[in-house]
This record gives structure tokens, sequence and C-alpha cells, in this order.
């Protein structure tokens, strides 16, 4: 007998692991960076780099919209992308959803097409924005909440998002920038 409850329980535990660690596994930093900078490579923009003192902010934040996971922006000052969906959202899923918005941003006219939105595709690519943190919850209704924020911020009006060569200088990729400020 002792050795059936021992068995249920370690099966449990195992099962609350897998659980634990295949949703973790899909919301890490990394999950969160290489969609970003891959959207970045494609228009000729250096890297991010993970930083916790954003991903703290982004958490802080994340878990105030627990109640009511509510599509409302922090005001803090970082550049900000939201998400929420039902039944399930991840990091791959939510940075995709923002750089498609790539088919609505003209870089000619430096502008959205007439009723649509791209300023969550335009932040992802900014230039100026080196350093990245995300967090994700899931919300009281069952929805899951994903704020990704951005330092420096972007979507400056008149300012591209990944500027004319000729603006602004290239992106030296030997840069260390800091990680935990």
């Amino acid at each position: 007998m002792g050795f059936s409850i021992g068995l249920t329980t370690l099966v449990a535990c195992f099962i609350t692991f897998a659980i634990f660690h295949s949703s973790q596994a899909q919301n890490s930093p990394q999950d969160y960076l290489n969609p970003h900078n891959e959207a970045r490579r494609q228009v000729g923009v250096g890297p991010m780099r993970w930083d916790n003192r954003l991903a703290a902010y982004a958490q802080n934040y994340a878990n105030k919209r627990i109640g009511d996971c509510g599509m409302i922006h922090s005001h803090g000052p970082y550049g900000e992308n939201l998400a929420a969906a039902f039944p399930q959202l991840n990091a791959d899923r939510a940075v995709k959803m923002w750089v498609d918005e790539r088919q609505w941003y003209d870089y000619n006219s430096n502008s959205c097409a007439p009723g649509k939105v791209c300023g969550h595709y335009t932040q992802v690519v900014w230039r100026n924005s080196v350093r990245l943190g995300c967090a994700r919850v899931r919300c009281n209704n069952g929805w899951y909440f994903i704020t990704c924020n951005y330092d420096p911020p972007g979507n400056y009006n008149g300012q591209r998002p990944y500027g004319d060569l000729e603006e602004q200088p290239a992106f030296d990729s030997k840069l260390e920038l800091p990680t935990d400020v």
C-alpha cells in the first residue's frame, strides 16, 4: 500500500514538473529574444539583449493584470508591447503577432496602412531599443497576458524604426550591453 501511494505521489510530481517545465520552456528569455532578433536581422538591425531589470518591471505589471487581463499599457518609462489570448499564449506566438504587423507598415511613408496597426512591429525592430524584458501570466479568466518592455523606448513620431543607413551609425555587434542594470 505504501508503494502505491509513493508511486502515485511520484507520478503526480512528475506530471506537475513536466507541465511546469514545458510551459517554462516556451517562455524563457531566449524564447522572447530569438523572434525579436530574427525580425531585427531581417531589416538590418542589431540584436537585443535580455535585461533582468526590464523583465522584473514587466513581471510586476503583468501581475497587476491577472485580475482582468486588460490590454492597458503601464505608461511606464519603457516601450511596451502587450498581447493576450485564450486558451494559450506563449512567447513565440506573442512576438509573431507583433511581427506579423510588418505587412501593414510602409517604410516609404513611415506609416501604417489605413485602418491597420503596425506600432507593435515598429517597436520590435526599433534600432535604438537594445534591451528587452518580458513576462507572462495566466489571468483569472483563463486567458494569458504577455508584456514586453523595451529600453530605450521606440516609436517616436517622425522617426523611422530602423532609419536610413546614412541617418544612423551602424550597430556595433561587439558592443557589450548591460543585462542587469
